[in-house]
């Protein structure tokens, strides 16, 4: 018996975290290695959202060894990850009473700035816990793609004043950007401070297509007799 247990334990030890975490996520001896896996990908600025499901579901049936920096990272990775529902998904695991505790009581605050597009606010706060947010490489630049994704969902032409505040740069900074979205996703300088934006659906409501709009033609023919 005990045999059979090493030899399983050395198995495990020879998988990936991704691999634990698909055949074996409710061993809580993979705790560990799940919380390795959190710092992993902070520094390497890799995200796996199962992984980290997985290490929060763990944290529930064990509070005691819960690492609020390890939940800290997880949920602003999470935050990064937007428009994906990522955080909230992630909260849905946290008890209630820790949500209402910091940091994760400004993280709550940072994602409600994001989901309602106050990019000045968010900065703001963002400002007041530099320190916390600075210890997840690539933060600032997945939220300002996101803000410029948001942008790009609501102006068909943006005025330079107000990209600048939903990304916080400006000057040289803000060209980059400019010319970086330019580049992937074919925004180009309009007339004065205004920066154009392709169309889409979201931003010329025309371009939609809705199936559930269209009544095929086949459809309509059948109600004339009836009708008649």
């Amino acid at each position: 018996m005990e045999r059979e247990m090493q030899k399983q334990q050395q198995e495990e030890s020879s998988y990936t975290v991704e691999q634990l975490v698909t055949f074996n996520p409710y061993n809580p001896d993979i705790l560990p290695d799940l919380e390795n896996y959190v710092n992993e990908q902070v520094s390497s600025q890799t995200y796996s959202l199962d992984a980290n499901l997985c290490l929060l579901r763990h944290y529930q049936f064990e509070p005691d060894r819960m690492s609020i920096q390890i939940v800290s990272h997880i949920l602003i990775k999470a935050l990064m990850a937007m428009p994906a529902p990522d955080f909230s998904l992630c909260l849905f695991l946290i008890p209630e009473k820790v949500q209402m505790e910091e940091p994760f009581k400004t993280l709550i605050v940072l994602s409600h700035y994001l989901e309602t597009g106050r990019f000045h606010q968010f900065w703001d706060e963002a400002a007041k816990s530099r320190r916390l947010l600075e210890a997840v490489p690539g933060f600032e630049q997945a939220i300002q793609a996101y803000a410029g994704h948001v942008l790009s969902l609501t102006y068909q032409k943006v005025p330079r004043a107000v990209l600048a505040e939903a990304i916080n740069i400006e000057g040289p900074s803000l060209d980059k950007f400019i010319e970086h979205q330019a580049v992937n996703s074919g925004w180009a300088l309009g007339k004065g401070q205004l920066i154009v934006i392709p169309k889409n659906e979201f931003n010329h409501p025309e371009l939609k297509k809705s199936g559930g709009d269209i009544v095929p033609l086949e459809h309509i023919a059948r109600i004339f007799p009836i009708l008649g």
